[in-house]
């Protein structure tokens, strides 16, 4: 077979899969109903909470949690606060004179420490977990801050003696500070605006998002506890239940504003360990998933959810072969080529453009966040490729902390793990103007906009990566 149909080939196969994943978004864009959704009247009696507040090295952050988990509105005999601290710097000593003006307030607070850091958060959540007084327990990461209210508007789901957890959205209190934390937050509204809903609407297994929740004790510790066997415990732990029995609940109108990463380094950790521990989850659990007697629609929803992060390699593939694809005169019916493209990529511009509209965001700037944050997934494509590969076929790996900044200077002393090439990103940039130039020539106007886009991800995230690591290697 000569080397254009091999080309050719390949790429039919690769959109082919891309359209699955953007049949997938259209399903849930059709299901979504923004109206409506969990909400409770106040318990008859409010059970014992512990609140756990995991900290590691968060001295930006670390006194403002403590001091919104002190503000929290519950009657303080039913209220307990940990602050599960693993500091190895001056953190410590922010903690234990945060916490001690807690106590000083009347407050049931207290610092839990270890020795070593085994497990890493999951560790710390297990070995907290031992001593917690609360029938229910709240967990917050050190860059969230929960409006007071927080507890008493969730609280009353558990009533119902099944629910095991439950859910709230986060909002993004540095959504403004720049095009990339824009363009983060467009992404992740995409999860907890229009993931999130209908999945807890059709009555599929959805995840805890490791952090702005509420658990039942009782769910955790008979669904076997907190595994550090992935990068992903929040992930695990959610689909380990649900087989269990338990029943979660998502409130997306209570929601608790925190922060996304400010630059791309910070940014590339998480999300790469995101993508390793999914896919992690997903070779640990698919086949008891599978094997299990859910329903149908319950098994393909979650075959789909923990298999999401295969996108990034195939959007990968996908950029290596389009500039190639340009000048090949071979093809199928341009209607046919029309079709999939708009299921495999317009399909993520409307996913998008759906949960933007929903949270009443202009339409000027639903447009100019939704290109951003779909050229910064493309532009993520390199990134996430590898971590999909590590969770495949490395260990489990360390959990690495994404660094909090919040408003301190000198906490811009906290480093992203730099992992890769920097700037690698740019090749693929190149290769794409190498493809804009030969569809100029072959006049193939139409493929234009798409490998505009893709230059534009690669451009951006590859310049921004190069960037970054310079200023670090000058510092």
């Amino acid at each position: 077979m000569e080397t254009a149909n091999i080309v050719l080939a390949t790429y039919w196969i690769v959109l082919a899969l891309l359209c699955l994943h953007g049949l997938h978004r259209v399903w849930m864009i059709v299901r979504f109903r923004w109206r409506g959704g969990a909400r409770t009247d106040a318990p008859r009696e409010w059970p014992v909470v512990t609140v756990q507040l995991p900290i590691y090295d968060e001295r930006a952050v670390a006194e403002r949690v403590i001091r919104c988990a002190g503000e929290l509105e519950y009657p303080r005999e039913k209220l307990e606060i940990q602050v599960l601290d693993d500091s190895t710097d001056e953190t410590r000593a922010i903690v234990d004179r945060a916490v001690a003006e807690l106590v000083a307030r009347g407050l049931e607070a207290r610092v839990v420490r270890r020795e070593g850091r085994r497990g890493y958060k999951a560790g710390a959540l297990d070995h907290g977990l031992s001593t917690a007084r609360g029938e229910l327990v709240c967990i917050f990461d050190a860059d969230f801050m929960p409006d007071p209210s927080f507890l008493r508007a969730l609280v009353g789901h558990f009533a119902e003696p099944r629910v095991g957890m439950v859910q709230a959205r986060w909002e993004h209190e540095n959504r403004e500070a720049s095009t990339l934390t824009r363009a983060q937050s467009t992404l992740l509204d995409g999860h907890f605006v229009i993931e999130h809903k209908v999945r807890h609407d059709a009555g599929l297994f959805f995840n805890f998002n490791g952090t702005a929740g509420i658990w039942r004790k009782r769910a955790i510790v008979e669904s076997g506890g907190w595994h550090h066997d992935t990068l992903t415990e929040d992930l695990d732990l959610s689909y380990r239940a649900q087989l269990a029995g338990w029943r979660f609940v998502y409130a997306p109108h209570v929601s608790a504003p925190a922060e996304v990463p400010p630059n791309i380094a910070a940014f590339k950790s998480q999300q790469r360990r995101w993508a390793k521990g999914s896919v992690q989850v997903a070779k640990k659990l698919l086949g008891t998933i599978v094997t299990s007697d859910q329903p149908l629609r319950v098994k393909l929803e979650a075959l789909a959810h923990l298999t999401g992060n295969s996108g990034y390699p195939l959007v990968l593939l996908l950029a290596a072969l389009l500039p190639w694809i340009v000048g090949i005169e071979r093809g199928a019916p341009l209607a046919w080529q029309a079709a999939v493209f708009a299921a495999s990529t317009c399909s993520v511009f409307l996913f998008y453009e759906t949960g933007q509209r929903a949270l009443g965001r202009s339409l000027a700037r639903r447009v100019l966040d939704v290109v951003a944050a779909v050229a910064l997934g493309i532009g993520m494509s390199v990134s996430q490729s590898r971590a999909v590969l590590s969770g495949l076929f490395r260990g489990t790996g360390e959990f690495v902390r994404t660094p909090k900044y919040g408003t301190s200077a000198a906490a811009r002393t906290y480093r992203a793990a730099w992992r890769g090439l920097p700037g690698i990103e740019l090749a693929f940039a190149a290769w794409f103007g190498w493809g804009i130039a030969r569809a100029l020539e072959f006049e193939r106007w139409a493929t234009l906009p798409f490998l505009a886009l893709f230059f534009a991800g690669f451009a951006w995230v590859g310049a921004l990566s190069l960037s970054y690591w310079m200023r670090q290697r000058r510092a």
